[in-house]
């Protein structure tokens, strides 16, 4: 049996589904209507408490009073203090709790700036709710959600001499098949399972990664991974273990 409660305090709403320990969510966006919808989508993680803040300034409140967020879900355009701005306040507040940009822009540009100041993940707001459900899944787990589009103009913005190929990086081919599961944004359990490695061991593989593409967040080796896949064709072959 599910059960919800509601405080007025901070627009919390807890969605209990039984027995698992709730994802805690901070919703930050100033359009009231999109948070009542949000709710509904979100129920569909499982069991969720959702907190939500109208501006910047009172999801900074929130975050300062509580060490036990999940996930901040942030809205750009919102008044009182620039987006990009209180999403780097925000990183600063809490560096370990994932914060994802929700936003009605689609522009490069503005994904970009996201991942630049410590976005894990920059969702659409024209996204279904299938499609933003699976990006906040991949991002719990530990992984790293980038819009498709954003992923094409990546690619095909680059020239295909600016930016060295898999061939040329000096991988093992263990690398190699951690690099293509990389491109995907998968987490490191996620990879682990897919490859049969201890999750210690892909942390020693992307680790090596980062150095070959010369970057220094996971969210960076997730783009330049995908662009290198699609030169390369994107090949899903396994190679042997090492």
């Amino acid at each position: 049996m599910r059960m919800q409660t509601q405080s007025a305090a901070g627009g919390r709403l807890r969605i209990d589904k039984g027995g698992v320990p709730p994802v805690k969510i901070l919703v930050a966006d100033d359009h009231a209507m999109f948070r009542d919808g949000l709710r509904y989508v979100l129920a569909r993680l499982g069991d969720v408490e959702i907190l939500e803040a109208k501006d910047c300034a009172q999801a900074l409140t929130l975050v300062g009073s509580r060490s036990d967020l999940d996930l901040i879900l942030l809205d750009l355009a919102m008044p009182g203090m620039d987006g990009l701005a209180g999403l780097h306040a925000l990183r600063v507040c809490r560096p370990s709790v994932p914060v994802v940009i929700l936003s009605g822009s689609e522009e490069p540009a503005d994904v970009r700036r996201a991942l630049d100041r410590g976005a894990m993940g920059f969702i659409p707001k024209s996204s279904s709710s299938s499609v933003m459900l699976g990006a906040l899944r991949l991002v719990l787990s530990g992984g790293v959600y980038l819009p498709p589009a954003f992923l094409e103009h990546s690619q095909s913005g680059r020239s295909q001499t600016a930016a060295p190929s898999i061939e040329t990086l000096g991988l093992t081919p263990r690398q190699h098949d951690v690099l293509r599961l990389l491109g995907k944004g998968q987490s490191n359990k996620e990879i682990a399972r897919v490859l049969g490695l201890a999750e210690g061991t892909v942390k020693l593989h992307i680790s090596a990664i980062l150095r070959a593409l010369g970057v220094g967040s996971r969210t960076r080796a997730v783009i330049a991974a995908a662009r290198l896949l699609d030169r390369s064709g994107g090949t899903d072959g396994s190679s042997p273990k090492h």
